[in-house]
């Protein structure tokens, strides 16, 4: 049996041990009395009470409904037959970037920088092993190509636990203990693999490539080299006070978490703050990214944002509000420069919502309220999730994913179109039921 298969009467085992202590003690208890008849009245008692919580408590539990797998209800072996191991064998593109978010090349590349030998060198944290013992590789459910595809699949879906279980034959404990591991080894994998850095452009040369890339598309816009936004991300409700006043936000009305990210005309990542309480402004979040932008940038480039964050000394330019009229003096050829300037600023703006829409659109977890009770936890998927984008645009290649994956993504019909262009206006129950990745294995 795997390592990691913990039978499912454990429980139960647990209660009887619990029921046979106390019933040891009232026997040791009764010996010393030396009165027989009591003892043996006592002992009956005991016996027929301890023998009624019993059954009791089997038909609660039978009574109980179970929403949980066994091993009997799952494939025998999780690593032979599974709907894992056929996609795997495939080896096809397509069917790893709909699951995953990576292609086969770039799966690879992620197994054999790190992760593979990170998964076969520590052991798997559980109460009964050590944990600087020499793992047991045979008995493991999955080895480092399975764990790293099932952190994968939970990373790019938002199903539920159950379809994890049928995917890769694996119990509910396996999963989650699995999960945790699989996503602390790939959190410390991507920290030394190139392509996954999120680095700011400080080099003037950069720079120049970059604004020259936007002034390919907005002629005006001289020293842009990328843009700005924040992104409340949903967050389960604490039963703490603080924090649930923390983590509320008045405008949309909910529990959320706060972030910043900026991106480049590339694509990649320039900077991102994660994991602020929701309750904060953009511009509150974005401090640490006003501190690059003045002491880290040079002269004359800048982000462009929306007014949700003050414009700053030309390091930030934003688009005038709606109806807003020109500065008093200006001339009519003036006006006309200035309305066409801000238009290409509101134009480049909208790259940010693209950047975003990618990082929710691709990263399903993003779209189910996140772990509210461990703060590390939930820090370390946002970081994981920053990461894994960059990968996939210098690995994948953000053309390739827009326009081939994207439409594979967004589907042909209405239901998937929905999901793509209107999922924050829908219920959870039916983010989960339109899940791309779910959809996948179903038409296995």
């Amino acid at each position: 049996m795997p390592d990691s298969d913990v039978s499912d009467s454990s429980e139960s085992e647990d209660e009887e041990l619990l029921l046979s202590a106390a019933f040891m003690q009232m026997e040791e208890d009764i010996a010393i009395d030396g009165d027989y008849e009591a003892r043996r009245l006592r002992l009956a008692t005991t016996t027929f009470l301890l023998s009624g919580v019993k059954h009791v408590r089997r038909k609660r539990a039978a009574a109980r409904p179970r929403l949980y797998l066994r091993r009997s209800e799952l494939l025998p072996d999780p690593r032979n037959g599974t709907p894992w191991q056929q996609l795997y064998a495939s080896k096809n593109d397509r069917a790893f970037i709909t699951t995953m978010g990576v292609d086969v090349d770039t799966f690879h590349y992620l197994l054999f920088n790190g992760f593979a030998y990170r998964w076969n060198k520590r052991t798997i944290p559980r109460a009964d092993v050590r944990p600087h013992g020499i793992p047991r590789l045979g008995r493991r459910s999955l080895d480092a190509a399975g764990a790293l595809a099932l952190v994968l699949h939970w990373l790019n879906s938002t199903m539920r636990e159950v379809s994890l279980c049928q995917i890769f034959a694996l119990i509910p404990s396996t999963v989650n203990r699995y999960l945790d591991n699989a996503l602390d080894i790939l959190d410390r994998t991507l920290l030394h693999i190139p392509e996954a850095e999120i680095t700011w452009p400080e080099d003037e040369e950069v720079l120049a490539e970059l604004t020259e890339i936007v002034q390919m598309r907005h002629g005006r816009l001289h020293g842009a080299f990328g843009v700005v936004d924040g992104l409340n991300l949903p967050v389960q409700v604490s039963e703490d006070e603080d924090l649930e006043n923390a983590t509320y936000n008045g405008w949309l009305h909910g529990h959320f978490i706060s972030n910043v990210f900026s991106f480049s005309p590339k694509g990649s990542i320039l900077h991102c703050t994660l994991n602020a309480p929701g309750s904060w402004h953009d511009s509150r979040v974005a401090r640490l990214l006003y501190e690059k932008l003045r002491t880290r940038t040079p002269p004359g480039y800048y982000l462009v944002a929306d007014t949700a964050f003050p414009a700053m000394q030309d390091r930030i330019r934003t688009p005038p509000k709606q109806n807003a009229r020109p500065p008093a003096g200006m001339n009519a050829t003036q006006t006309a420069e200035w309305n066409a300037f801000n238009r290409e600023l509101l134009s480049f703006r909208q790259a940010a919502e693209w950047g975003m829409r990618e990082l929710q659109g691709s990263f399903g977890r993003l779209r189910i309220p996140l772990p509210i009770a461990d703060k590390h936890r939930r820090l370390k998927l946002l970081t994981v999730v920053a990461r894994m984008h960059q990968i996939r645009v210098h690995r994948v290649g953000i053309s390739q994913i827009r326009n081939v994956y994207v439409p594979l993504w967004r589907g042909e019909t209405d239901e998937l179109e929905q999901v793509w262009l209107h999922w924050e206006d829908m219920l959870f129950k039916d983010v989960r039921r339109l899940d791309r990745v779910s959809r996948f294995h179903r038409s296995q």
